[in-house]
């Protein structure tokens, strides 16, 4: 299996072989749409416009190592097809929830990646500080919490698009968290990888929670399929999962479309406002002066705790002081991630074993599923105990 820090060049692979393919493939496509036209009732029968680039490409993804699901092949025909099924029980009905992102198996290994096309014009340090953070020495930092970029692929004939290949991540917070310890860990490997980043003069500039990802593949009996992530990858039953203490998960920052790198005599850098996916930040909303991104990291990392978990489950007030000033409007008084971390630190060794152990409650809860939660909790506790599995689980 490849390194997930492994550097590779990007490559153009020899198309003359591959011409004559891709014109059959584009008239067995239109072939497909011709005869499996969506309807109200299966409205996935056909390829949408945006999937057809990824079958337009399956063969030449096919020879660089990368296998794409049976729906993008070319001929593809919907299994559930002239049967009893319903489609949306079939795996092959599952659409990408954004169409420059999809799965895929890497050949070599069997191992499942992510393929992310991105427009250079439009972004045009993403692949760069992708790149950055994925190469020599840094790539192997335990500190370091940027996503692995595996491979970067150039797209012959394309010359604005090149492909990100990265390992296939979930949402951080899916499946819950089961402890408090597990909610602790995570707290500081997100504090660590975004102090990993200011430390290398990178401000991500919209590490909001959609864009704070988990490596399941551990966590997970089965593999989970990745529009539906609750299900088996073949779509034949429910995802079967343990938990983050029995298998830590290591967490990533994804996404560096808006990020930027600086020079390390920058030392306060200054941005014009770029909204990202939290639309909460204080200095944006009074002003369109440039502001400092790392600032602004520090506030968007402190609210996604604020609202997924002080807002959104109960007890972790303990959390309150650091996050408070993590948020505060003035970006000025707001600490660095230095001092984040020192005071994360002194905070986390005050928890006593039994909290970290406890139950994290969603706040809407309804008091007769917690108890028998409780009861199912606490038996699942004794024997961690009992198997001396600490309570801060750690990758």
């Amino acid at each position: 299996m490849l390194s997930p820090f492994g550097k590779r060049q990007a490559r153009v692979p020899n198309l003359n072989n591959t011409k004559a393919k891709d014109s059959k493939a584009s008239s067995r496509v239109e072939d497909v749409l011709a005869s499996n036209k969506p309807t109200e009732a299966n409205p996935v029968a056909a390829l949408a416009k945006d999937e057809l680039w990824w079958c337009d490409h399956f063969q030449w993804l096919k020879e660089l190592g990368y296998l794409l699901r049976p729906r993008y092949a070319p001929g593809w025909v919907p299994s559930w097809q002239n049967t009893k099924k319903r489609w949306y029980h079939c795996e092959d009905a599952q659409i990408p929830w954004y169409p420059h992102l999809l799965d895929a198996t890497r050949i070599a290994d069997g191992s499942y990646v992510t393929l992310k096309v991105i427009k250079q014009s439009r972004h045009p340090f993403e692949a760069d500080i992708g790149r950055y953070f994925s190469s020599g020495p840094i790539a192997d930092d335990p500190a370091n919490h940027c996503v692995p970029i595996y491979e970067f692929i150039e797209v012959p004939g394309e010359v604005d698009k090149i492909i990100m290949v990265m390992p296939l991540l979930r949402l951080y917070d899916d499946p819950h968290f089961d402890t408090f310890g597990e909610a602790v860990e995570c707290f500081r490997q997100l504090f660590e990888g975004l102090q990993f980043m200011h430390k290398h003069r990178v401000a991500h500039r919209d590490c909001m929670n959609l864009n704070i990802m988990m490596d399941a593949s551990s966590l997970y009996i089965d593999a989970f399929h990745p529009y539906d992530p609750d299900m088996r990858r073949d779509f034949k039953g429910e995802a079967r999962h343990r938990s983050r203490t029995q298998c830590p998960p290591k967490y990533f920052f994804i996404d560096f479309g808006i990020s930027r790198r600086y020079d390390p005599g920058d030392e306060a850098p200054l941005e014009d406002p770029i909204w990202g996916g939290d639309k909460t930040v204080p200095e944006f909303q009074r002003s369109i002066e440039p502001q400092n991104p790392f600032y602004t990291d520090i506030y968007y990392i402190g609210n996604v705790i604020r609202e997924d978990f002080i807002q959104g489950k109960s007890g972790f007030e303990f959390m309150i002081p650091l996050v408070a000033d993590m948020v505060q409007d003035d970006p000025v008084k707001r600490p660095s991630m230095d001092e984040v971390v020192a005071r994360f630190n002194i905070l986390r060794k005050d928890l006593s074993t039994w909290k970290l152990r406890s139950r994290v409650i969603d706040r809407e809860d309804d008091e007769t599923s917690g108890l028998f939660s409780n009861i199912a909790h606490w038996t699942r506790r004794v024997i961690f105990i009992i198997r001396r599995i600490p309570p801060v689980p750690t990758s």
